[in-house]
């Protein structure tokens, strides 16, 4: 039997009640069920073999949308491997069994559209009430200017200003294509101006 869990936090004797050894335990940590590319995913459904049981507590841990769940299950069913689904097995080849599995599906993808809208009304909320503050950009406009330069003369790369100034390569990516896209603004109103 295998099984793939959403993360750490589920109790281990659930997973015993299921009949899932430990060694068959597959996490994805962090992730969402949004995503189809995932590691824990991946390796479980590597590990099946024909005549094997993947096991998954309930159906929105599998897949968050109907397209995804059937092209997981329709896989494992051309494969011969059976789902269980906190407990019963899924029958693909039942048209009870299909009709359930799709219902379930879903409801589990309504669901997840649920959250998603709840979470971005949750944040306009906040928001409004001045409680959500958009991440602090890691240099101010002198610093900014200041690192520019120092690129602009030759005196350092982008490597060496990034370790100077105590941020990733990629902030010094950005200021540099901010400083390119300010100077093309100023370009556009000094010929406006003319």
């Amino acid at each position: 039997m295998l099984h793939r869990l959403p993360g750490p936090d589920r109790p281990a004797d659930a997973l015993a009640a299921l009949g899932v050894l430990p060694e068959r335990i597959y996490v994805d940590h962090g992730l969402t069920g949004t995503n189809r590319e995932r590691p824990g995913l991946r390796e479980a459904l590597a590990a099946c073999r024909a005549g094997d049981t993947l096991v998954v507590t309930k159906l929105d841990r599998l897949a968050r949308s109907l397209p995804d769940a059937r092209a997981i299950a329709d896989e494992l069913t051309a494969r011969s491997v059976r789902l269980s689904l906190g407990g019963p097995v899924y029958d693909p080849t039942h048209a009870v069994g299909r009709l359930l599995f799709n219902v379930l599906a879903m409801v589990a993808e309504f669901e997840a559209d649920l959250i998603r809208l709840r979470t971005r009304e949750g944040m306009k909320v906040a928001k409004a009430k001045g409680h959500l503050h958009s991440k602090q950009p890691k240099l101010n406009r002198r610093q900014e200017a200041h690192l520019v330069s120092l690129l602009h003369g030759g005196e350092y790369s982008t490597a060496e200003a990034a370790e100077l100034f105590g941020v990733a390569r990629s902030t010094v990516h950005r200021a540099i294509e901010r400083d390119r896209s300010r100077a093309r603004a100023d370009a556009r109103v000094v010929a406006t101006a003319s």
